[in-house]
């Protein structure tokens, strides 16, 4: 059974979106709008690629990615050459880049429950708000690595919906605080 974790960067508020700079949203960039830059707190992001055997994604995020990472040979060859599964259900393959190696449409949770029973290494999910919240939902996702900032948006696409859901218990197996306040949290999720 393979092993679906979700890496985000979260507000204290549970905020994950555009924390790179993405346009269409009023605190765009806030990783690194104000926060004094860390080398170390990003540490888990190279063992991520390191360590995951594919990448996941929603339609939104694969739109996002897919025209900028696959010439980010330097920070993302890990990711650029492993297999990507974008969950859509308006998708359609002529809509894939030619040049991001092997992407499969996933049209479904059940595809993605089917995908977990495979054999093979850890799936990453990157970016991917609704998606990340639909598989926490539904169960599907095994841990969790989160970069918690020190800030307060408000407002915006959160990590975990507000679904009236029964309660889901975490371990924590790994977490770092560092001098520019962020912190590393790795939970597991308790079945």
């Amino acid at each position: 059974m393979r092993t679906l974790i979700a890496t985000a960067f979260v507000s204290l508020d549970g905020v994950m979106e555009a924390p790179g700079g993405e346009p269409g949203y009023r605190n765009s960039g806030w990783t690194f709008n104000d926060i004094a830059f860390d080398e170390a707190a990003y540490e888990i992001k190279g063992r991520e690629q390191d360590e995951a055997a594919a990448m996941m994604m929603g339609r939104v995020s694969y739109q996002a990615f897919a025209p900028v990472w696959p010439d980010m040979t330097a920070e993302f060859a890990r990711y650029n050459a492993m297999p990507k599964y974008v969950v859509s259900t308006s998708l359609q393959e002529q809509d894939l880049v030619s040049n991001w190696g092997e992407t499969v449409i996933l049209r479904s949770l059940d595809d993605v429950a089917a995908l977990k029973q495979t054999d093979g290494g850890p799936i990453i999910i990157h970016g991917s708000t609704t998606l990340n919240r639909n598989l926490s939902d539904a169960g599907l996702i095994d841990r969790y690595h989160l970069l918690l900032f020190p800030v307060l948006l408000g407002a915006g696409q959160r990590l975990f919906s507000d679904t009236d859901r029964d309660k889901q218990n975490l371990t924590l197996v790994e977490s770092e605080s560092y001098a520019n306040g962020i912190q590393k949290l790795v939970y597991d999720v308790t079945r």
